[in-house]
């Protein structure tokens, strides 16, 4: 996977600070305050960090953002980096700071040096806009960038600090890297032989491949890979870091490739359907990062990884299928796969783990990106205080989620002539019915909440801490609410 950033959390020597080569980047206040170490840095320079926040464009600047002064009188780094942000900053602010020099620097040393109490917040902004996917990038003969040094005056503090963000940086560069997988290198095969190399970290991952899925009765999922020579696979991937309670289960769509079946998609952008499997991914990285910073709950992340191709063997609009749990389905449009994927794998994670609460994250309608369009996602509940859960931990991580409303009102369009539902309701309140859909796989008591990620997996445009791609939206909000509800 990518390699994350190497970050170093140092002691501080102001007396060195005249030799440090390549880049350097302090802090300042909206009104030109500066903490000791900068205040060094400044007196070095003549008065540059000063000069730069007296300038009229300093007030200009949000928080977060900065300036650069190249080649700095004084000093023997070729860049000097001068960053507004607060002495009372919060914690997202001083994320965005870190994100801000990660879009300014170059592949040069760079040091920070920075009061201690942002630095964790600034160095886990710095590694998640630092991602770059060049896997399949030839010709370039730029070296990696060399990583970054934190110089502060109680290195120990913030590295402390910073180990469990470390994690979570691993675990949403792994979603990033998936996301961004081309279709022929990440088959089903694929996918499910990387979670189960994650055994490595302590998880217990099993593989069920089409065989133990057909006495299992998946057929709706079978049914979406029928026309691929991939084959259909689920993964459990299980954390057992807490004592003997109910598992928080987490259910991820992985369509490795859509191409909409017989229904098959226009083929304009067609070529990003390599992302439809980002539920799976985002469930992958939360898995991960669980790991990686032994988390006090338990978890249990359950994938469908499924390819949807058109072929003479493929599903047919109208076919019926009969479901896990029972229900017959009539497939009225093969490019409404993902609940059909989906509504198996929730059956099976409450008849085996049976969950305390559910979650289940996929790339589902487009109608969501008509709706809330890349900066939310779409939250779909049948328990109140569940769903207040996860948008307060969505909030407090930054990344967009807004409740959409379901009901009864709205079963009526899933009404099948000839079998007990159909997989599709129509183009009006296209995100809701689909969300209809699979609530009807979930058992009566248990809290669940679908996550339609579509709009916000693969964003058009840049985010505050991530390159153009895959943003890897979910995995800090799951870990949060892990945290919050279901950590010892």
């Amino acid at each position: 996977m990518t390699r994350p950033l190497d970050i170093v959390f140092a002691e501080a020597d102001p007396q060195a600070f005249a030799t440090l080569e390549g880049q350097i980047a302090v802090l300042a206040d909206p009104e030109g305050g500066l903490d000791q170490l900068a205040r060094r840095i400044d007196r070095l320079s003549r008065g540059a960090v000063r000069r730069a926040t007296a300038a009229e464009g300093w007030a200009k600047l949000e928080e977060g953002q900065g300036v650069s002064l190249a080649m700095p009188h004084g000093l023997a780094a070729q860049t000097l980096f001068v960053v507004k942000l607060g002495r009372r900053r919060d914690p997202m602010t001083a994320r965005k700071a870190g994100a801000w020099i990660a879009r300014q620097m170059s592949k040069k040393p760079i040091t920070l040096i920075l009061p201690a109490r942002p630095a964790a917040d600034i160095a886990f902004g710095l590694a998640l806009r630092a991602y770059a996917f060049d896997v399949y990038r030839t010709g370039n003969e730029e070296e990696e960038a060399p990583g970054a040094k934190i110089l502060l005056t109680r290195p120990e503090e913030a590295a402390a600090a910073a180990r469990d963000q470390a994690a979570l940086v691993e675990g949403v560069f792994f979603t990033r890297d998936l996301v961004n997988e081309p279709a022929n290198v990440l088959s089903t095969t694929d996918f499910a032989a990387r979670l189960g190399a994650m055994q490595e970290l302590g998880l217990e991952v099993e593989i069920l491949e089409e065989e133990d899925l057909e006495k299992l009765g998946a057929h709706m999922l079978l049914a979406v890979g029928h026309g691929s020579e991939s084959p259909s696979r689920v993964v459990v991937m299980r954390w057992q870091g807490g004592g003997d309670e109910a598992p928080l289960a987490l259910v991820g769509k992985g369509v490795v490739f859509d191409t909409g079946g017989i229904s098959l998609k226009p083929a304009g952008g067609m070529e990003d359907m390599t992302m439809d499997m980002a539920g799976a991914g985002v469930v992958a990285g939360v898995m991960r990062s669980l790991a990686l910073r032994r988390a006090k709950a338990n978890v249990v992340g359950l994938v469908g990884l499924v390819e949807n191709m058109p072929d003479g063997r493929a599903q047919r609009p109208g076919d019926i299928v009969r479901s896990m749990k029972g229900d017959t389905v009539e497939v009225i449009n093969t490019d409404a796969e993902g609940r059909l994927v989906l509504g198996d794998v929730l059956w099976y994670a409450q008849e085996r783990f049976k969950p305390a609460a559910i979650v289940d994250l996929a790339t589902l309608t487009g109608a969501m990106i008509i709706a809330l369009g890349h900066h939310h996602a779409g939250v779909f509940s049948n328990d109140d205080a569940f769903a207040d859960a996860l948008l307060r931990a969505a909030e407090a991580e930054g990344e967009g989620a807004w409740r959409m409303p379901l009901g009864k009102v709205y079963d009526k369009q899933l009404k099948s002539r000839l079998a007990d539902m159909k997989n599709v309701g129509g183009r009006s309140a296209g995100s809701i019915t689909a969300a209809q859909f699979l609530q009807r796989f979930v058992k009566d008591g248990t809290p669940w909440a679908h996550i339609d990620i579509a709009g916000v997996a693969m964003p058009t445009e840049p985010g505050d801490f991530a390159p153009k791609g895959p943003s890897g939206w979910g995995v800090l909000t799951l870990d949060r609410l892990v945290r919050d509800r279901y950590e010892s």
